[in-house]
């Protein structure tokens, strides 16, 4: 898929101008391998619950994330559009220095 350079523009905003951007990183790194809710995610990444609650909310505003279900129930996914360029998220990380490695519990989850 071709490179799309507003993508681009809101990931380096996103990830790299703006505080929690690795956090952020991490959290869509973990959707694409699991979607989950936000208490699976606090786990998996070791962070504070409203921490990930905050950073969801920022991805889902601007349409990097969606939902579906209800309450506590809401698992999250990645948008259809980053899942479909996930390369250009993998390829700003790494200019970022961010480990993209999966935390060990979405290792030991998936039996990777």
């Amino acid at each position: 898929m071709p490179d799309d350079p507003e993508l681009r523009r809101l990931l380096w905003h996103l990830l790299g101008g703006a505080r929690g951007g690795e956090n952020r990183a991490k959290i869509i790194r973990e959707l694409h391998v699991r979607p989950s809710n936000l208490n699976q995610i606090a786990q998996r990444l070791n962070l504070e619950y409203r921490s990930i609650q905050h950073h969801i909310e920022v991805l889902r505003r601007n349409s990097l994330v969606v939902s579906q279900g209800e309450h506590y129930g809401l698992t999250y996914f990645l948008g259809p559009f980053l899942e479909s360029h996930y390369e250009v998220f993998k390829d700003i990380c790494k200019k970022l220095n961010f480990n993209l490695e999966p935390s060990a519990q979405t290792q030991e989850n998936d039996g990777s």
